[in-house]
């Protein structure tokens, strides 16, 4: 892997990140707290109270921790209704773009997420994009509701990616345990607050925080160079 020489190579996120499905996930989320008789939650109130393991963010709803039967219930309704929707989720504002002006410059990106590697795959190709990633890695089964996750797959990941070089590297996504994963390989991180987590939240990572995907690359160089 070389992203050339002084360059940053990107690790992306997909759900929150390059793909905007906040939507999507807000909806289902919805139909799964009717479940068990949750009031709606806005995307406000989400964003500031999401967190993993994804069973305290509930605890932080209803004042205790879910049995595992009501658990069960919320996740399998929850995927159910966010599978039914994603497949008319778009990308990001100027996704598609930045990530073909990158391989065009031939600098080198991945992509690494939580998504079941069966459904992001297929997503991704949807997109057109599968050509602009050096490396496509989701979930192939556990770890993804736990806070150590996302730390586990970027291992996976980083693993598999040739010459990986972890003080050219930055990791960008939309949550904390973005950050968290970057740092268990050595890696930096840049946190997007059009996903999951509020802005507040995302400062709290002690790693720069932006509003858009081309500050996230503009930064994202930025601290490589810095290095």
């Amino acid at each position: 892997m070389d992203s050339g020489t002084g360059r940053a190579h990107i690790v992306w996120d997909w759900n929150g990140t390059l793909l905007h499905d906040i939507d999507a996930v807000i909806a289902a989320t919805n139909a799964a707290f009717a479940e068990i008789g949750l009031p709606p939650i806005t995307l406000e109130r989400y964003r500031e109270l999401y967190c993993v393991p994804v069973p305290r963010f509930y605890e932080r709803l209803m004042g205790r921790l879910p049995t595992d039967e009501e658990w069960a219930g919320m996740d399998e309704v929850f995927h159910r209704h966010y599978f039914a929707r994603v497949e008319q989720v778009g990308l990001a504002d100027g996704a598609a773009e930045l990530l073909a002006a990158r391989r065009e410059a031939g600098l080198t990106q991945s992509l690494c997420s939580l998504a079941p590697h069966d459904h992001l795959v297929p997503l991704v190709r949807r997109h057109g994009i599968e050509e602009h990633f050096v490396r496509v890695d989701g979930n192939l089964g556990g770890g993804s509701g736990s806070s150590t996750g996302k730390a586990r797959q970027m291992a996976a990941h980083v693993a598999a990616l040739d010459g990986f070089d972890p003080r050219r590297t930055v990791v960008v996504g939309d949550a904390v345990d973005d950050a968290v994963a970057a740092a268990a390989v050595g890696a930096r991180a840049v946190l997007y607050t059009g996903g999951s987590h509020s802005r507040s939240s995302l400062r709290a990572a002690g790693v720069p925080v932006v509003d858009s995907l081309a500050e996230a690359v503009e930064v994202a160089e930025h601290v490589i160079g810095e290095h």
